[in-house]
């Protein structure tokens, strides 16, 4: 297997996430009808985890970081470590050899697992804390 076909999946992921940003950053979320309702917003009149996200993400990267903080606060804990395990997976794949074959290549390691599940974690307490702390909040319910 060559370089390029190990590392294409990184890199596709790398490319969709640009292409998305690009998009976030040109289409504002505040500006309504332009992207889905959040579903738990919608049903149940709460919070998820992900809410505020877009907008949050539409104000970081203009550069809004108080704006970014105010919709979502979990982006700065969810950006850096996105990018980081992205990272990971890309410098595996380019270093693995062709022998390991693509299961072995994309394998994340014991510390990059550890990072996610502790990630996940944060993320599940966040979504439920968030809607009793009005602070926290999205600001769109």
């Amino acid at each position: 297997m060559s370089t390029l076909q190990r590392i294409a999946p990184a890199l596709g992921t790398g490319v969709f996430v640009a292409v998305a940003a690009a998009y976030i950053w040109a289409v504002n979320p505040n500006e309504g009808g332009l992207y889905p309702v959040c579903p738990t917003q919608a049903i149940l009149g709460i919070d998820c985890p992900a809410c505020g996200g877009l907008r949050g993400s539409h104000a970081l990267l203009r550069g809004d970081l108080a704006g970014a903080a105010d919709n979502n606060i979990l982006l700065f804990l969810l950006v850096p470590v996105l990018a980081f395990v992205w990272w990971r997976w890309l410098v595996a794949s380019w270093k693995a050899t062709p022998e390991m074959g693509s299961t072995q290549s994309h394998a994340p390691e014991e510390s990059t697992s550890k990072l996610l599940i502790i990630t996940l974690i944060v993320v599940l307490v966040f979504g439920v804390v968030r809607n009793f702390l009005p602070y926290l909040g999205s600001g769109i319910g």
